[in-house]
């Protein structure tokens, strides 16, 4: 994490806002996608103290600048594993 100035922690409401956003997500949105998306806006510092947070945390992970949920319960990913299973790659 590059060192910066925290002006504002997030609350657990602002981190489970974003969790509840990448989830239920239709396809992976890019950074500023979620974060124009959130129902509550945010300073954009805390919105990337958030995604770091959940990005350390092995909650998501960031593929080609898209934010992808990879936390157990993430119902695409068992999608994808299920027809990954199916098709036996």
């Amino acid at each position: 994490m590059e060192k910066m100035n925290i002006l504002h922690y997030p609350k657990l409401d602002s981190i489970l806002m974003v969790e509840r956003a990448i989830q239920e997500s239709e396809d992976y949105p890019m950074r500023m996608e979620l974060w124009r998306s959130l129902p509550k806006k945010m300073q954009y510092q805390t919105f990337k103290l958030i995604l770091d947070y959940l990005e350390r945390s092995n909650k998501i992970m960031f593929e080609e600048g898209k934010v992808v949920w990879i936390f157990s319960n993430s119902s695409k990913l068992n999608e994808l594993i299920d027809g990954i299973k199916n098709n036996k790659y």
